[in-house]
């Protein structure tokens, strides 16, 4: 598969009196998170949650700062989450992704919302009895 990017809209769910941040994400359904970089958590004023220890594609370990809460808004879906400040581009991992029930399209190189569920998000709830 391809470089995928995908236009998405960030902003600081705590906060709606911010601007809302265009951007043209790179998609990595290898990676799990929203990464951000330290401009953007500024620019948002996101809050510090904590700091996460990850593991780079070189097999180093890094401690860095988890922000939230982000607002992701894109293709009429949207969802909450927090973001690792990382790196020097918006990068959308695969739990905002599932949360917004959106698919990556390798034959395209595109991101578009699932045709199982086109109109609303689905998620699956499993234990749940009624």
């Amino acid at each position: 598969m391809g470089i995928v990017y995908a236009p998405l809209r960030l902003a600081n769910d705590a906060r709606s009196d911010l601007e809302e941040m265009d951007f043209n994400a790179l998609v990595d359904t290898g990676a799990l998170h929203l990464c951000i970089p330290a401009h953007v958590a500024i620019q948002l004023q996101l809050t510090q949650r904590g700091q996460r220890e990850i593991k780079t594609a070189d097999g180093r370990l890094h401690l860095i700062p988890y922000m939230s809460p982000v607002r992701i808004a894109m293709l009429g879906r949207q969802c909450v989450t927090g973001a690792l400040v990382l790196g020097d581009q918006v990068l959308l991992g695969a739990i905002p992704l599932e949360d917004m029930d959106l698919i990556v399209e390798p034959a395209t190189l595109r991101v578009r919302t699932n045709p199982a569920s086109p109109n609303v998000p689905m998620s699956f709830a499993m234990g749940l009895h009624r």
